[in-house]
């Protein structure tokens, strides 16, 4: 997902005259690094602490207690440490772009939804009026894994009603890329998940299958191949 956003072409050319704002999250960390290190800007950067949430096994403590840095804030390319999107959210204008990530995707729909523990909905909360009133753009980088097959609205009803304990979800109005989306743009290759799980570390994997003629074929291996060691995610 992140070798993908780094090669996006509305990515790319935001960074050079719009503001970019990468929200602290584990898939944003990665998403931030990587453009990050194509600005030469990387630096002082580290995806521990990049986020406001994890999700853990039941009776596993946070090893690392890392401080929050705070979000990744682009303004013409330049990363203005230390800043939130809560510090630029008012703001934004039409053309700027916001990376959010979210908590369940449905793929055949492609909407996203997050997961909010703030009783003021936390940094979407601050996102959707840019997104809404000025048309500033939302993307949404999620990995596959947490795909779901239901309808993401009733889902937020039924976890958003008073009586309920636990997490609020938010349906989000933005665009999903995910680990597909990344093989395609950065490959031209078709691909689609046909399977998933297994066992000794593989529980939760996805099995994806790739189309396309000898060379993008080839460009999927390659990339492929070049992340299957990638170590366990550390926030």
């Amino acid at each position: 997902i992140a070798h993908g956003l780094v090669k996006h072409p509305d990515i790319q050319v935001i960074l050079k005259k719009r503001t970019l704002v990468i929200v602290a999250g584990t898939t944003n960390g990665y998403v931030a690094e990587e453009i990050l290190t194509s600005l030469e800007q990387v630096e002082g950067f580290s995806r521990l602490g990049f986020r406001r949430g994890i999700v853990m096994p039941p009776g596993f403590h946070d090893p690392l207690h890392a401080e929050f840095p705070g979000d990744v804030i682009l303004v013409e390319g330049k990363w203005q440490k230390g800043k939130t999107i809560f510090d630029v959210a008012e703001k934004l204008q039409a053309g700027d772009i916001v990376l959010k990530g979210a908590n369940a995707v449905n793929l055949t729909q492609r909407r996203a939804a997050v997961y909010v523990g703030h009783p003021n909905s936390g940094t979407i909360g601050a996102a959707l009026p840019a997104i809404y009133g000025r048309r500033v753009r939302l993307i949404i980088p999620v990995g596959s894994e947490k795909r779901i097959s239901e309808n993401l609205h009733d889902l937020a009803n039924q976890l958003n009603a008073p009586d309920v304990e636990g997490p609020r979800l938010v349906p989000l109005p933005g665009e999903i890329f995910t680990e597909l989306d990344a093989i395609a743009l950065l490959t031209g290759a078709s691909a689609r998940l046909v399977a998933g799980g297994g066992i000794y570390g593989a529980e939760g994997c996805l099995w994806i299958a790739v189309q396309g003629d000898d060379q993008q074929l080839q460009a999927a291996e390659q990339l492929i191949s070049s992340l299957k060691n990638e170590p366990p995610c550390q926030a």
